[in-house]
């Protein structure tokens, strides 16, 4: 079983989270001001990249607080979490900045 490491309750079983998303979206200060299209693509368009990603999860059947985790899309292991408001640990975010590469 995957263990996902809660910054508020440490260590818990994967079946107490709930996945929310991509991390660090700003919602628009006016969204009244949008066009259509500048408002779909807010709410439905994603980067979806291979490699390691900023992600929000909650942790539904625990404390239910949100947070931020970076986790590689490709091997499912999760870098590290980090409370929401936050900037992710350096490590993480070095590593995040592009994207890795897992073709030969």
């Amino acid at each position: 079983m995957l263990l996902i490491d809660c910054p508020y309750c440490g260590p818990r079983p994967e079946i107490e989270f709930r996945y929310g998303g991509e991390a660090h979206l700003a919602r628009p200060a006016d969204p009244s001001a949008l066009t259509d299209e500048e408002w779909a693509t807010y709410l439905y368009r994603r980067s979806n990249p291979k490699g390691r990603f900023a992600e929000r999860w909650r942790h539904v059947h625990g404390c239910g607080q949100f947070f931020n985790a970076v986790r590689d899309t490709v091997s499912d292991k999760f870098a590290c979490t980090y409370k929401t408001g936050e900037s992710p640990p350096e490590s993480a975010a070095a590593k995040n900045a592009k994207p890795e590469n897992t073709e030969p």
